[in-house]
């Protein structure tokens, strides 16, 4: 006896349909204002599948008519454009200090941004969550905007962050942060699709959006300040590895330094060395032994933060460019290491200690002895701004399927 045959979905009407709304819809994005005869070049598609899907589309108010446009000799072209302000993006990111916020409309143009600080308040992931979702209805409602136009959320976290899941692993500088499962109560929170990442994995994506790596499709962001970690770009996805640890080279073993074995709650070898803290024991140790009183500078013997440390190395002090010569030599070998396994195109430093020029300076020079495996070294140029572009960035690429979810 035969069963009754079953039909693969693939090539039925409603999925071409969909999957022809979905590339249409992202060229009207990426373009802004087009005409019809633009997306039957651009997309190859037949002028009747073009006429039948952007009447689709105005139906479910995603597209505009903008009536016609200049004339080139021929018939003027019909012009239409994605309805950007039908509903917005939000994007988050946490830190030990402060958590920030940016809304956008769904071209990722800014509409919004706000940051709140932590201090003397409860870092509980509940009392986070309230505190986010608290701050998203302020930012929504001073827009003008409704809470069901916010369409996707993206949220970025110090802390190794397993994706499909949306758990976060551990944060050792908030309160009760170990496996928690931030999505799902973001999502009951501000009742839309939410995403967590990792914030320097955001960083990169940032980069490549807009800043110093737009273009690349195979490349490694290193952030070095308060933290040190790697965000890895493969043919254009980011890459996570099999335990989401893919990137946490701060727990890299350092040879004759130490082989202790990573742990979540504290700095792992290579960041006890290169972090701000770091740079700061080293300076402190090392004017320490020359005597160094800096009356000179009228910085005296005290503290003295990471970035006037690589002040003073790129002016040429004697003191600070030892320090900050003998982290550049770790960074290179890093950067060495990590190319030959992955062979990226391009490294970009990012953080307050990787971005300064007098960091990327030795490191480059540093570089020079090595005869292949090279990449190319760029500063990140976006800043503070990066986790929240990379959010968007990644807010933006779900925008479609959100918009038209399968049939």
């Amino acid at each position: 006896m035969t069963g009754k045959k079953t039909r693969s979905p693939i090539g039925r009407p409603p999925l071409l349909r969909r999957t022809n709304a979905l590339t249409l819809l992202k060229l009207l994005r990426e373009a802004g204002t087009c005409s019809r005869a633009d997306l039957v070049r651009t997309s190859g598609m037949s002028a009747p599948t073009v006429t039948n899907v952007i009447a689709d589309l105005l139906s479910a108010e995603l597209v505009q008519p903008l009536g016609e446009g200049a004339s080139n000799g021929g018939r003027p072209p019909d012009l239409i454009r994605f309805k950007a302000e039908r509903g917005c993006l939000a994007s988050v990111r946490i830190t030990a200090q402060f958590v920030s916020f940016l809304l956008t409309d769904l071209c990722g143009k800014e509409l919004d941004t706000s940051e709140v600080w932590l201090a003397g308040r409860k870092t509980t992931p509940e009392a986070m969550c309230a505190l986010i979702a608290e701050e998203i209805r302020r930012i929504l409602k001073a827009r003008g905007l409704k809470r069901d136009q916010l369409l996707a959320l993206v949220a970025g976290v110090p802390a190794i962050t397993n994706v499909d899941e949306g758990v976060v692993l551990a944060i050792s500088t908030l309160e009760n942060w170990r496996d928690v499962p931030l999505r799902s109560m973001l999502k009951r929170s501000v009742g839309c699709q939410v995403t967590v990442e990792n914030d320097t994995n955001l960083a990169a994506l940032g980069e490549r959006m807009e800043g110093a790596a737009q273009g690349e499709t195979s490349f490694v962001e290193i952030d070095i300040g308060a933290n040190v970690s790697a965000g890895i770009v493969l043919d254009g996805r980011l890459y996570h590895g099999a335990q989401w640890s893919a990137g946490e080279i701060g727990y890299l073993r350092l040879p004759h330094i130490s082989r202790r074995d990573p742990v979540l709650h504290e700095f792992g070898a290579l960041e006890a060395v290169l972090s701000s803290t770091g740079i700061q024991q080293s300076w402190r140790e090392t004017t320490a032994q020359l005597r160094t009183t800096m009356r000179g500078t009228g910085r005296g013997s005290g503290r003295v933060d990471v970035t006037a440390i690589l002040d003073m190395a790129q002016r040429g002090e004697a003191a600070a460019k030892q320090v900050v010569k003998q982290r550049a030599a770790i960074v290179a070998d890093v950067i060495v290491n990590l190319s030959l396994i992955l062979n990226p195109g391009l490294v970009v430093l990012g953080g307050e200690v990787g971005r300064h020029p007098a960091l990327i300076g030795f490191v480059r020079k540093e570089l020079e002895r090595s005869e292949f495996a090279v990449p190319r070294i760029a500063a990140a140029s976006l800043g503070e701004a990066a986790v929240l572009r990379g959010a968007i960035a990644m807010a933006l690429d779900a925008i479609p399927s959100i918009l038209l979810p399968l049939p």
